[in-house]
């Protein structure tokens, strides 16, 4: 099996933007734990990240084309206000699990809304970047 995990805009700066929000992992780190994670279950990860919405849809498209399995999706402010990605998830058939670093629903009222939320299998929000190995889990396991 093999599950993509796509990082949106700023997730590059993880370990240095705002660590009382988001921690000291670096994005780094969290590749390795999935890597790890997905090792055990003799899966393959291919993680990506930009800051560009148009290559994160490119990569959302082309994994229908792939033997990916899953998305795990941290789209970052994307989350908020990108239509685009939201159609490109509803245009595949790949499941996607939203993920977030912070619990989104607990900080400034523009962050509340999801416009991805109802074209994924599920959302997980607040657990830190353990929220990443849960989705992994959850596509492993099936």
């Amino acid at each position: 099996m093999k599950v993509l995990v796509l990082n949106g805009p700023n997730l590059n700066r993880l370990g240095k933007r705002e660590p009382e929000i988001y921690g000291s992992e670096t994005l780094d780190d969290v590749k390795q734990k999935c890597i790890s994670l997905a090792a055990q279950f003799n899966a393959t990860i291919d993680f990506k990240q930009s800051n560009h919405e148009g290559v994160l849809i490119d990569w959302i498209h082309e994994a229908e084309d792939t033997d990916v399995e899953g998305i795990v999706f941290n789209p970052g402010a994307y989350t908020h206000t990108s239509i685009a990605l939201r159609d490109a998830i509803a245009a595949v058939n790949v499941p996607v699990i939203e993920v977030h670093i912070s619990n989104i629903h607990k900080r400034e009222s523009f962050r509340h809304e999801s416009k991805l939320a109802a074209e994924c299998v599920g959302q997980i929000s607040g657990l830190g970047t353990f929220g990443y190995e849960l989705a992994i889990r959850k596509f492993l396991e099936q």
